[in-house]
Order: structure tokens, then C-alpha cells, then sequence
């Protein structure tokens, strides 16, 4: 058996952002048979959803960070994905997000994000941010906005051609948590 990867504790006003469980894989799967997941690369079958989680906690074991899972402080549910992404291949790295059903409108990825930015400033050394969003994914994009990002150009995927909306960073100083 590996040693358990460890991976941060970060906290905004309303979510904490850590590690991924087991229990948050229902409500990803959930997620991921939808359509809203379209953006993402979905809808898919939940063995593959599965698979698509497990890349989260394998990114951090291979690079040392990634995505966080995002907890509601209140409930305590499992309310989406936000975080450092720079798989192999990727042009850019980037601040992803992805919020789960239901949880849509409250202002949880734009509060994360903000919080996760700083946490690849200050902890990572990050000195270029991008955000990619498909064209037609208009919450993404207002998302992006909302934390100041300009639209770039567009990067050219596999799956397709995606916005490069960078990352204003002047904005995001102080601490991380």
C-alpha cells in the first residue's frame, strides 16, 4: 500500500476545499450521467465517471497538486471540483472548475476559484493562469469574469477548440486560505 497523498486544506467563507473521498464519487457520477456535464466531456456511464474522478487525486500524486474537492461548510455535502489543472498535454496551466447538480447559481466556483488562484500563486509560483471554457459554456465564462479574466484567444485539444480566458493576478495577493 502507497502512503496517502497529501493534499491541503483550504477554506473561503462558505466551502472547504480538500481531499477526495470515496462518498463524494455518487453525486460525481450523478453529475457526470447529466447533461450539464457536457462541457466536461460528458454525459458518461458511471464506470466512467469513476474513472474521470480518479484523476483528481492521481494529478496530485504525479505533480504535487491539483484540483480540490469542494465541501459546503453547512451540509456538508460534496458541492464540486476547483483547482490548479496541468495535465500532460494540456497547453496552459489552469484554474478548472466544475460544480455539481444542484449546486449551480450559489457562487461556490467563483468563491473557489478566487482561493484556489491564490493558492497556485503563492504556494505553487504559478505566474500565468488560464481558465479553458468552451465558447457555449456562457456560466464558465461569467464565472471566469467574475474573477477578472480576459478572454485570450482560443487552444487548440483533441476534443476540440476551447477560450483561453487568462487570469488578471494582480488581483489575487495575501493568503491562500
Amino acid at each position: 500500500m502507497t502512503a496517502p497523498i497529501d493534499i491541503p486544506t483550504l477554506e473561503t467563507e462558505r466551502l472547504i476545499l480538500r481531499g477526495f473521498k470515496e462518498a463524494d464519487i455518487a453525486a460525481y457520477a450523478d453529475f457526470f450521467a447529466s447533461e450539464t456535464s457536457f462541457f466536461v466531456g460528458g454525459p458518461v456511464e458511471a464506470w466512467e465517471a469513476w474513472r474521470k474522478f480518479a484523476v483528481y487525486p492521481g494529478h496530485w500524486a504525479l505533480l504535487g497538486y491539483g484540483p480540490f474537492a469542494l465541501e459546503e461548510k453547512m451540509t456538508s455535502a460534496f458541492v464540486g471540483v476547483v483547482g490548479p489543472w496541468f495535465p500532460g498535454g494540456w497547453p496552459n496551466r489552469e484554474i478548472m472548475w466544475a460544480i455539481m447538480l444542484g449546486q449551480d447559481g450559489k457562487g461556490y466556483a467563483t468563491e473557489a476559484a478566487r482561493a484556489t488562484i491564490s493558492f497556485a500563486v503563492i504556494t505553487l509560483g504559478w505566474t500565468r493562469i488560464v481558465s479553458h471554457i468552451d465558447a457555449n459554456n456562457h456560466a464558465s465564462i461569467a464565472v471566469a469574469q467574475k474573477l477578472g479574466a480576459t478572454y485570450e484567444g482560443d487552444a487548440e485539444f483533441p476534443f476540440g477548440t476551447l477560450g483561453v480566458y487568462v487570469h488578471d493576478l494582480s488581483r489575487f495577493s495575501g493568503t491562500a486560505a
